[in-house]
């Protein structure tokens, strides 16, 4: 299985070889590595599923890819070939398809062991130091707005309201500082909880040095 999971690895770095907005394959890798983790600390759950989602999570994400439907027939195609069959490579489909922040806005979606620890990869990729850089990577990929004191953060995201624009300091306040209290596993909420805390930090010298208070 090694030796299928590495060609689909390079399926992945080729897909996203040109991704720039903090969702690069730097990202899958980190994303791999944390699943890993958790997955080792909570001591269950099929590794292959978890590694095989972690990898493909981005490559048929609306926001990353023009086509979600080709997208999605190229995944199930390199799959194919590399002796996923149909039943696994519908669980991955379907873990895919359910774990996103944008998919559980509002209503929770359920998802087996395996897709709750790559959830938490995911996030926790999102926060700490790693989660500033890539904050900022979006908002500039995005034509976004730094920091705005006249823009105060949305009380509240919706479906509605979630891809609509505001700033880089909004989103920790909106989203990322939220983002410990819906980890899955115990092992990703105290990571997370470390990480807000540097995010919050950050953030604080952030307005103070804007407001030239330092």
């Amino acid at each position: 299985m090694q030796k299928q999971i590495e060609a689909i690895e390079q399926f992945v770095r080729t897909a996203l070889a040109q991704e720039h907005s903090g969702h690069g394959f730097d990202h899958i890798q980190r994303v791999v590595n944390n699943a890993r983790l958790i997955q080792r600390q909570v001591g269950d759950g099929d590794l292959t599923t978890i590694t095989l989602v972690a990898l493909l999570h981005d490559v048929i994400d609306e926001k990353i890819v023009s086509d979600v439907t080709q997208a999605r027939q190229s995944v199930a195609a390199v799959l194919t070939q590399n002796g996923i069959d149909k039943m696994q490579s519908t669980v991955i489909f379907d873990i895919i398809d359910h774990m996103s922040f944008s998919k559980n806005i509002n209503q929770h979606q359920a998802l087996s062991l395996e897709g709750q620890i790559v959830q938490d990869a995911d996030r926790l990729d999102a926060i700490g130091a790693i989660g500033i850089g890539r904050t900022f990577m979006y908002g500039g990929a995005h034509d976004g707005v730094a920091y705005d004191p006249e823009i105060q953060p949305r009380a509240e995201l919706t479906k509605a309201n979630y891809r609509e624009p505001s700033t880089v300091i909004n989103h920790f306040y909106e989203k990322l500082f939220k983002l410990a209290a819906t980890m899955n596993t115990q092992v990703a909420r105290e990571i997370a909880t470390a990480r807000t805390q540097v995010m919050q930090d950050f953030v604080a010298e952030y307005i103070a040095e804007w407001q030239g208070e330092k």
